[in-house]
């Protein structure tokens, strides 16, 4: 110890010495001796100074960790002891029968404690209340915008303990009921300021007048109101429309009247209700068009100014977050949903006065569609931003939800049957129009006029944006005057089968002339081109865009319509009876192909089989008459003793016997050349000819026998008979191969006997006794028409012809083809040839 105190002496010393030794180097320092010694001084008092603060310090901290240490140590003491009261009365409460009651008193005073947090919270909102809707209403003179704000934040806690009351079980009624008053009355408050300001700066800008004042300082007061107008009712917009797109199509909510645009709409209602209410020229029951247009000419002045002003006021709202995307459309749409309110109240104030007379309603439905034609095409109303449907129309609102559809369906239904009635039984109903297309059957009047008028019904419901209204207009009235029509042609022609048939005319007294003859043929024809006009509308309806969209939404709804309805009272199966029967073959699991299908297959089915079954009468009224003006021909049997060979059969005159058939040729086909489409008559006149081959082939050909002169005869009438037929159908070329059979009988029964210019069949070489030249111009001539040999290109004699044909099969078909005749058989060939006088015995 005693050597560490000496080191810490010799220590001090040397940093004595070499601290004088750095202070004192020169003689000249020792003058400054005093001054080092006071400054030292000073050092020392500070480092003893120092060093008693940290002493007293060190003392104070000590005394405080005694201290410390004895309140722990208390507590502990009391915490040991309250620790060993609590398990005290733990084991006595254990021990008792005092447990539940104990639980229930806890359980009362926690029930307590939770009640009065909820009433502090209560009372903690209510003062929030009180200051906010002081502060709105303090500033509501001065300061609207700081209103406004204190609005907002009342509105946006209503809004949030609104939105908790389902998770608390209702649990505040009263604080609720508080704040919706509370809220209901600063908002009254507060658009009640904010409108008389903005009606005060309309007024400055000559608001509606032609000349606006559009001052800056007047442009800048309309904004800023128009845009605190706007933040007032966001919330509400908000609360309205944000949320919409979780809902169905059928539960979106009708646009909201932005505020600015009510306080600006006044003017114009106030003007559109002097004009269009009372004793005014201008209100007038039977044009509606008036104040329909006047709304129209309202857009047309004002649209210019919705768009530059008010537009860039509500892009920059519906800039600032998504909600308010979904809430504000463009300008133009935000004023066209304030101006309908007026014009629905104007049309609802018109009804009752209009709804019983036919005329005034029909008009009206007509102008109003009209008038949503505009405003949905011209002027893209948009209703709601986001919309995948396109606006229903004030014509919807009026005919669905105030129930008026079912009188004006009644009223057009009415007049539709009523002025179909009319054409139906007008005198002059049943005449052809000659004057229609001529490469077309040509239709009755009555037919055109029927088509005009549902046409006319199709321009009256073609506007309705309902699927289940304009399937309604279609099966009560299009399709009920199709189906009535039908009746009322497919009558006429049970008429005509009952008087061409004997009994029905001995019932009815009448001639089978009249019934088969031009009279009944006319009766057919006109049910056949009525039948086949309205058959080709009803297939240039079925390729019309409304037709086709109507069309697709029908077969859309049979297949996710599990229920069985496509519509408001409109079943699969009834709409399938009356439209097409392939929506109901779509069911939702089946892509069926109904290419072709449309709305009108049924009634078209109909009307194709009435004309079908048109044309069969039309044919066998033909056969009856084809059958009747041959009987004198037939009759005749002097084909064999005809003897005088003319030397140019051609220059022989047609038998006279044949006048009643050309007679009967000309009327009734002329008749249906100026009636009949092309392809029908061309189709019908095959026909004719076919009946003319078959009775002359069966009943005169091979009925009796023919010299040399009678065969030339026989060739010649068949001539005269085509060129009748094709002279009076005014078809040419309409004979074809309709009669081929007949012409190549006639070139053979009417062979020379004389020798043919071919030669002779000799069975020796190849057969035929062509040299190698001749066989290839027997190849190329066997092509040849039988016209061509009745023209006398090329001949064959009738002994070679005999000799072929009745040697083997093998020969008469080597003979035929050889002859260029392809329509008999060997066995027809050879019955021909037997018709010949020479051949017969």
């Amino acid at each position: 110890m005693a050597e560490l105190q000496s080191s810490r002496t010799g220590d001090i010393w040397t940093r004595a010495e070499d601290y004088l030794s750095d202070k004192i180097q020169t003689a000249a320092d020792l003058e400054q001796v005093d001054s080092l010694l006071s400054r030292v001084q000073e050092q020392q008092d500070l480092l003893r100074k120092q060093l008693q603060d940290t002493l007293q310090s060190q003392r104070d901290a000590h005394e405080r960790a005694q201290e410390r240490s004895q309140e722990l140590k208390t507590r502990a003491e009391a915490f040991q002891s309250q620790r060993a009261d609590l398990d005290e009365r733990l084991k006595s409460l254990a021990r008792s029968d005092a447990s539940d009651d104990a639980t229930k008193k806890i359980e009362t005073r926690m029930g307590k404690v939770r009640n009065l947090e909820i009433a502090q919270g209560y009372l903690e909102l209510v003062q929030q209340l009180n200051t906010l809707r002081d502060q709105a209403r303090k500033n509501l003179s001065e300061h609207p915008d700081v209103s406004l704000q204190a609005y907002l934040r009342l509105r946006k806690l209503f809004d949030h303990l609104r939105d908790a009351q389902p998770a608390a079980e209702g649990a505040a009624p009263q604080l609720l009921y508080m704040f919706e008053q509370q809220s209901g009355e600063l908002y009254a408050q507060v658009k009640a300021v904010l409108e008389t300001s903005l009606r005060k700066t309309l007024e400055q800008m000559k608001w509606p007048g032609k000349e606006l004042n559009l001052s800056e300082a007047v442009s800048e007061q309309w904004k800023q109101e128009v845009g605190l107008l706007l933040q007032l009712q966001e919330p509400d917009l908000i609360a309205t429309f944000a949320n919409r797109d979780t809902l169905g199509p059928s539960a979106v909510p009708e646009p909201l009247v932005l505020l600015p645009l009510e306080v600006m709409i006044e003017p114009l209602a106030t003007r559109f209700q002097y004009h269009f209410y009372g004793e005014k020229p201008t209100n007038r029951l039977d044009k509606p068009e008036y104040f329909l247009t006047h709304v129209l000419d309202l857009l047309e002045r004002h649209g210019g100014f919705m768009s530059d002003l008010l537009g860039p006021i509500l892009d920059e709202r519906a800039r600032l977050s998504e909600a308010m995307e979904s809430v504000y459309t463009d300008a133009v749409s935000a004023f066209i949903t304030a101006l309908l309110p007026m014009v629905v109240e104007k049309c609802l104030s018109f009804l009752p006065h209009i709804s019983r007379e036919p005329q005034l309603m029909s008009h009206f439905m007509h102008e109003l569609m009209a008038f949503d034609t505009a405003i949905r095409d011209t002027w893209g109303y948009i209703p709601l931003p986001r919309m995948l449907t396109e606006w229903k129309g004030i014509t919807w609102m009026i005919l669905d939800k105030h129930g008026y559809f079912a009188s004006w369906l009644a009223v057009e239904k009415d007049f539709a049957l009523s002025r179909y009635r009319s054409i139906r039984d007008a005198p002059d109903s049943s005449e052809v129009d000659f004057d229609a297309d001529a490469t077309k059957t040509k239709p009755t009047k009555g037919a055109i006029r029927v088509n005009d008028l549902l046409e006319t019904v199709t321009d009256r419901y073609r506007g309705l944006s309902s699927f289940s209204q304009k399937m309604r207009f279609l099966l009560e009235i299009q399709l009920s005057i199709f189906d009535d029509y039908h009746n009322h042609l497919h009558g006429a022609l049970q008429a005509y089968l009952v008087a061409s048939h004997t009994a029905g005319r001995l019932l009815q007294g009448g001639s089978e002339a009249d019934a088969l003859g031009l009279k009944g043929l006319e009766t057919l024809a006109k049910i056949f081109g009525s039948a086949e006009f309205l058959d080709r509308k009803m297939s240039d309806w079925s390729d019309d865009v409304f037709f086709l969209e109507l069309w697709d939404e029908l077969q859309y709804r049979a297949r996710v319509n599990a229920d069985g309805s496509v519509g408001t009272d409109l079943k699969v199966d009834d709409v399938a009876a009356k439209t097409s029967t392939t929506i109901k073959a779509n069911g939702p699991d089946v892509d069926a192909d109904t290419d072709g299908s449309g709305l009108f297959d049924q009634t078209a089915l109909a009307y194709r089989r009435l004309r079908q079954r048109c044309e069969e009468e039309i044919l066998r009224a033909f056969d009856v008459n084809v059958h009747g003006s041959l009987k004198p021909y037939v009759k005749y049997a002097q084909w064999s003793s005809l003897v005088e060979t003319p030397s140019d059969p051609l220059s022989m005159a047609a038998s006279p016997s044949l006048d009643g058939f050309f007679e009967t040729t000309a009327v009734l086909l002329g008749y249906l050349a100026r009636v009949l489409a092309p392809v029908a008559l061309r189709r019908i006149t095959k026909h004719y000819c076919s009946t003319v081959q078959r009775d002359i082939y069966d009943n005169v050909l091979m009925h009796h026998t023919f010299s040399a002169t009678g065969a030339s005869q026989l060739k010649r009438d068949l001539s005269a008979i085509e060129e009748s037929i094709e002279k009076n159908s005014k078809i040419p070329g309409v004979i074809g191969s309709s009669m081929k059979r007949l012409e190549e009988a006639l070139f053979l029964v009417s062979l020379h006997t004389g020798k043919s210019q071919q030669g002779a069949f000799d069975g020796e070489g190849d057969g035929w006794g062509f040299e190698d030249g001749d066989e290839v111009a027997a190849e190329q001539d066997s092509t040849l028409t039988p016209s061509d040999h009745f023209a006398g290109i090329k001949e064959w004699g009738l002994w070679d012809a005999e000799k072929l044909i009745f040697e083997s099969n093998e020969a008469a078909r080597k003979a035929l083809a050889s002859m260029g005749l392809y329509h008999l058989s060997e066995g027809d060939a050879r019955n021909v040839l037997k018709r010949r006088v020479e051949l017969n015995g």
